[in-house]
C-alpha cells in the first residue's frame, strides 16, 4: 500500500471542513480512484440501465419504441450540453461544491421524472436532467485527469459502471410492470445519494497537481480532434444496439427475462475489461490496446446477426462489454494526454456524450424503417472508423511517451 501523500489544499473550501476529510486519504490509492469513479459515474448511471429505461418506458407508460429511444436519447444529448459546459467551469468553480449542487438537482429532477407519463415534457425533463449531470460528469472527469496514471482510474470507472449497471438491468425490468417508470428513477436517486455521502472524503486535486504531467503546453488540435472523432464513434456504434438490446433480442424469439440476465451477467464481465486495463495501464502503450480491443469489439457485434442462437446472443454481449470496458478508458486517457488541467479529460465527456446520444438518436429513426441487421452493420462500420481515427493520435503519444 502506497504512504498517505500530502495533498494540496484547494482555498475554495479550506473553510469548509466537512468538505475536506479527504485529506487523509491517499489521492492515488485505490479508495480515491473508486469514489472519484462514482463522482464520474452518477450523472450518467441512466445509460448503464439504458436497456432497462428504454423498455420501461415502452412496457409501462405505453411509449412507441421511437418515442422511448428518443427520451433516452435527449438525456444524453443534455448530458453532452453539459460536459461541453463543464470544460469551461473546471477553470473557475469549486469542483466540490458544483458537485453538491449538481447531485441535489439531479435528485430533484429524478422525483419530478416519476410523475410525468407523456414523451415530449418527459424528453424536455430529461433533456435537463442530463445537462445536470453532464456537467458533473465532466467535473468528475477533469479530477480524475488530474491523478496520477489516470487511465488506470477510467477503467476504475468502468467497472463500477458495468458492475451496478448489471445489477441494474438484471433487477429492473422484472420490477416495472409492478411499480412503473418510480423504480427507474428511484434507482438513479439512490445512486445519486450514496455519491453524495462519498463527496466529502474524495482528496483535495488542484490543476497541475499531477508531477508527470508536469507545465501546461499548447494543446495539439489535431491528434486530440482525431483523438475526440474516435471516442464519439465507438460510443455512438456500441450504444445504439445497447440501447434496443432487449427489443433485438424479442425481435430474435428470445424471452425478456432471459434477455436481462444475459446482459446484466455480461455487464458484469464487463469488468473483466476495465480490470484489465487498470492491471495492464500503459506498459504497451495506448495504440496497440485500442486497435485489439476496437477490432474485437466490431467482431463481437457482428455476431448480434445469430441473436435468434442463444448461445451467440450469450456470447456476443459478454465479448462486447469486455471489450467496451477495455476501450474507453484508454480513449479517454488519450483525450487527458492534450492538456494539463482537465479541460480536455472535460471535452472527452462531451464526445463521449454525443457518442452516445447519437447512437440511439440514430437508431430510434431506424428502427421503424430496417431491420435490426442494418443497424448492426453500421454499427460495425463506425467501429472500424473509430479504430481508425484512434491509431495515430495514440501512436504519437505512444512514441513521444517512450523517447
Amino acid at each position: 500500500m502506497q504512504p498517505t501523500q500530502s495533498v494540496p489544499v484547494d482555498n475554495n473550501v479550506s473553510n469548509d471542513s466537512w468538505l475536506s476529510w479527504g485529506n487523509n486519504v491517499n489521492p492515488d490509492g485505490m479508495l480515491a480512484r473508486t469514489m472519484l469513479a462514482f463522482l464520474a459515474t452518477a450523472g450518467l448511471f441512466y445509460v448503464n440501465i439504458m436497456p432497462a429505461l428504454v423498455s420501461g418506458l415502452i412496457e409501462a407508460l405505453g411509449f412507441s419504441k421511437r418515442d422511448a429511444g428518443l427520451v433516452a436519447s435527449f438525456n444524453v444529448y443534455g448530458a453532452a450540453l453539459g460536459a461541453f459546459a463543464a470544460v469551461f467551469i473546471v477553470k473557475i468553480w469549486s469542483w466540490r461544491k458544483t458537485s453538491v449542487v449538481l447531485l441535489v438537482a439531479l435528485m430533484i429532477s429524478d422525483v419530478f421524472s416519476m410523475f410525468i407519463n407523456e414523451p415530449t415534457p418527459l424528453m424536455l425533463l430529461r433533456f435537463l436532467h442530463g445537462a445536470i449531470g453532464g456537467m458533473l460528469v465532466g467535473v468528475g472527469f477533469s479530477i480524475i485527469a488530474r491523478t496520477k496514471e489516470a487511465d488506470k482510474t477510467f477503467g476504475i470507472l468502468l467497472l463500477v459502471q458495468f458492475g451496478l449497471g448489471g445489477v441494474g438491468v438484471i433487477y429492473i425490468p422484472p420490477l416495472v410492470p409492478e411499480f412503473g417508470t418510480a423504480i427507474l428513477f428511484s434507482s438513479l436517486i439512490a445512486f445519486s445519494i450514496c455519491t453524495l455521502c462519498m463527496l466529502p472524503f474524495i482528496p483535495q486535486y488542484e490543476k497541475n497537481a499531477n508531477p508527470e504531467k508536469g507545465e501546461q503546453q499548447s494543446i495539439r488540435k489535431l491528434p486530440l480532434s482525431a483523438a475526440l472523432l474516435a471516442l464519439f464513434l465507438f460510443q455512438a456504434a456500441n450504444m445504439g444496439l445497447y440501447a434496443y438490446i432487449i427489443d433485438l433480442g424479442k425481435v430474435a424469439g428470445l424471452e425478456t427475462e432471459l434477455i436481462s440476465t444475459i446482459i446484466g451477467v455480461s455487464a458484469w464481465f464487463g469488468i473483466l475489461g476495465s480490470l484489465l486495463v487498470v492491471w495492464l495501464s500503459t506498459r504497451f502503450g495506448r495504440g496497440l490496446p485500442l486497435v485489439i480491443g476496437i477490432i474485437f469489439t466490431a467482431i463481437s457485434t457482428l455476431g448480434l446477426h445469430f441473436s435468434e442462437q442463444e448461445w451467440a446472443f450469450w456470447l456476443a454481449n459478454i465479448n462486447i462489454a469486455v471489450a467496451w470496458a477495455f476501450v474507453i478508458p484508454y480513449i479517454l486517457g488519450l483525450c487527458s494526454e492534450f492538456d494539463r488541467q482537465g479541460q480536455m479529460a472535460a471535452l472527452g465527456g462531451f464526445a463521449s456524450k454525443m457518442g452516445l446520444a447519437s447512437g440511439p438518436m440514430v437508431a430510434a429513426l431506424m428502427v421503424a424503417g430496417f431491420s435490426y441487421g442494418v443497424l448492426i452493420n453500421i454499427a460495425v462500420l463506425a467501429l472500424i472508423l473509430s479504430m481508425i481515427a484512434a491509431w495515430w493520435p495514440a501512436r504519437l503519444v505512444d512514441r513521444e511517451n517512450h523517447a
